[in-house]
C-alpha cells in the first residue's frame, strides 16, 4: 500500500529543490499533487520535469490574492486537501549590522507571511485526518554568522507550527515541521552570487557537518513523507531535525 494513495496534497515552492523532490515522492506514493513557484521560469521548467507528476501553478505565497485564487482552484478541482507542504522560503544572508530593510521584508514575507496566508486559506479544505508540514531550518535553534535575519523568520514559523498544531488538533489536522541543515537545493545560488561564491560557501557548510556532506533534496522529502504521512499519527507540534549531526553531534 503506497503511503499517500489517495490524497490530495498542496506543496508551496514545488518547482525547485527540497519542494520539487518532495513533489515527486509524493506521486510516486500515489498522492495527487499541486505544486506552486513564483518564478515564471522556475514554472515552466517544473511543468516539464513534472508532466504527469503535479500540476503547477504560478503563485507568489507571500501575496494575498495570489493565494485566495489558489485555494479556489484547489477547492474546484481537488474538492479537499489531505497534505500540505509549507515549503516555500528563500535565504538572504548579512550581518546584522550590514542587512538591507528591503531584504529583511522579503524574508519574513515569504519565510512567515507565505505559511500564514497558506494555511489560513487551506483550513476550510483540511479534511479530518490531514497533515501539514512545514520547512524550518536548523538555523532556527544556533546563532549562525550573517544567518540572524533567516534563522529568525525560521524561528518564528517553528513557533507558528507549534500554535498551528494546538489550534487544528479538534479538526483531526496535525501540524509538525521538517527542519533541514544545508542542503544541495539550489537555494544557496539563487541571488546575485557567482558560481565560485556559492562553491566556497558550499564547502564551508559541509566542513561544518559531521557527515561532511550537504544533504540532498531526496533526503528532505523522506523526512516530510513521514510527516505528512500516517507513520506519524501520533505526532503534532512536532519538528523533525535532518542536518547531518550538525546541531546534534
Amino acid at each position: 500500500m503506497k503511503k499517500l494513495e489517495g490524497k490530495n496534497v498542496v506543496v508551496t515552492g514545488g518547482t525547485t529543490g527540497i519542494g520539487l523532490a518532495s513533489a515527486k515522492l509524493f506521486h510516486d506514493e500515489g498522492a495527487r499533487v499541486l505544486v506552486t513557484g513564483s518564478s515564471a521560469k522556475s514554472v515552466e521548467l517544473a511543468q516539464a520535469e513534472l508532466r504527469d507528476v503535479a500540476e503547477v501553478v504560478r503563485s507568489d505565497t507571500g501575496d494575498p490574492a495570489d493565494v485566495r485564487a489558489l485555494f479556489e482552484r484547489v477547492k474546484r478541482d481537488m474538492g479537499g486537501l489531505d497534505v500540505l507542504f509549507l515549503n516555500a522560503g528563500i535565504v538572504r544572508s548579512a550581518p546584522i549590522a550590514a542587512f538591507d530593510e528591503k531584504d529583511f521584508d522579503d524574508v519574513f514575507r515569504v519565510n512567515l507571511k507565505g505559511p500564514f496566508l497558506v494555511l489560513r486559506a487551506a483550513i476550510p479544505l483540511l479534511r479530518p485526518g490531514a497533515s501539514v508540514v512545514a520547512n524550518t531550518s536548523m538555523t532556527n535553534g544556533i546563532g549562525m554568522l550573517g544567518g540572524g535575519i533567516y534563522a529568525a523568520s525560521k524561528a518564528a514559523l517553528r513557533s507558528f507550527v507549534r500554535t498551528a498544531a494546538a489550534e487544528l488538533v479538534e479538526q483531526g489536522v496535525r501540524v509538525n515541521a521538517v527542519s533541514p541543515g544545508p542542503t544541495d537545493s539550489g537555494i544557496i545560488a539563487k541571488g546575485e552570487r557567482s558560481a565560485t561564491e556559492v562553491r566556497g560557501i558550499e564547502e564551508y557548510l559541509a566542513s561544518k557537518i559531521p557527515m561532511k556532506r550537504l544533504g540532498r533534496p531526496e533526503e528532505i522529502a523522506r523526512a516530510a513523507l513521514f510527516l505528512a504521512s500516517d507513520d506519524s499519527s501520533f505526532m503534532t507540534g512536532e519538528e523533525i531535525v535532518a542536518d547531518g549531526g550538525m546541531t546534534r553531534v
